[in-house]
């Protein structure tokens, strides 16, 4: 599943320079969608097996995972500036999409109706971002050519040496063929690990909403966790903020919103994740907003709280919820 996650978020990212899409917008939107494919791959296998808590469930606790552990881990390797984006925008629609999601879900159902408007208000988003960005400063245009444009000239073709290299590789079908086959190969792994999840949640005795919070959760979140440590290691720290709130972002309104518009009786949330879990990934959003806004970064010490939070909420899950 993760090698093709890796394959289609670098086929779509390879497309979308073709089609001479500035790398700071790949950055912000193919990378985001892309390094959340494995949790599209669980959400439809899981309608797909009748296991809607599973899905919603998963969507919860990768967002958790997300911000309070990965972005927590990263500030508290090396401290993470907030970019003016991320504060007028990203943030603000991270809450409102998660408190959205809280407010769909109260009669423990999510409907075809409540998945298309997900996927509007993802269009939107998408649109404002791509009209925002456009004033980001030229350091962090930088940063995100360097990060996902290294490989192509700013024209959007290949730089002349890669494209000896590369061959026929870089063709656009063989991209096309390339994204297909990830796709592909991150359904079968989806299908496999929900399976598996499912078969752990009948020997333990626990719930497909236990299994989505914590063992699929942090299996998808696997991407996210890669890509931001590295952007972290190698000072590109815009870019790891940019990756985590992206994905959170689009976990609800993109990935919950095809699953929910693939399950033709909708998709069923269980009273726990209900009561507990989405309400509390909501609060991790609003918390995000003060953090950000304080110092202009995200400091160790706020790393170190959004870590040990993160653990605690981990640790309630297997004591209270097993």
């Amino acid at each position: 599943m993760l090698l093709g996650a890796e394959m289609v978020l670098r086929a779509a990212a390879r497309i979308a320079n073709r089609l001479r899409v500035p790398p700071i917008l790949i950055g912000l939107t193919v990378v985001s969608v892309g390094t959340s494919v494995p949790e599209l791959g669980v959400g439809l296998a899981a309608v797909a097996e009748n296991k809607g808590p599973l899905a919603v469930g998963n969507i919860a606790g990768t967002n958790m995972l997300n911000i309070l552990f990965i972005l927590g881990l990263s500030a508290l390797i090396r401290p993470l500036p907030t970019r003016m984006l991320s504060v007028r925008l990203d943030v603000p629609v991270m809450i409102a999409s998660a408190l959205a999601l809280v407010a769909m879900a109260w009669d423990g159902r999510l409907d075809r109706g409540e998945g298309s408007m997900l996927l509007i208000a993802a269009v939107l988003y998408t649109v404002a971002l791509i009209h925002l960005s456009r004033a980001e400063g030229p350091a962090l245009q930088r940063e995100f050519s360097q990060e996902f444009g290294r490989e192509f000239s700013q024209e959007g073709a290949p730089a002349p040496a890669i494209a000896a290299r590369q061959g026929i590789l870089e063709a656009p079908a063989a991209q096309g063929v390339l994204l297909a086959a990830g796709i592909a190969l991150t359904l079968v792994g989806a299908d496999l690990l929900v399976n598996g999840a499912s078969s752990m949640a009948r020997t333990w005795g626990v719930s497909d909403a236990f299994i989505g919070l914590t063992v699929v959760a942090i299996g998808t979140s696997a991407p996210e966790l890669v890509t931001t440590l590295l952007a972290t290691l190698k000072n590109d720290r815009d870019v790891a903020i940019g990756n985590l709130i992206g994905s959170s972002i689009y976990n609800i309104l993109v990935i919950l919103g095809l699953t929910v518009v693939a399950a033709p009786g909708g998709v069923e949330v269980g009273s726990e994740v209900l009561r507990i879990d989405l309400p509390l990934a909501a609060l991790v959003a609003l918390v995000c907003l003060p953090v950000f806004r304080s110092e202009g970064r995200v400091s160790r010490s706020e790393g170190a709280v959004f870590v040990i939070a993160y653990l605690v909420y981990l640790s309630l899950l297997l004591l209270v919820r097993h």
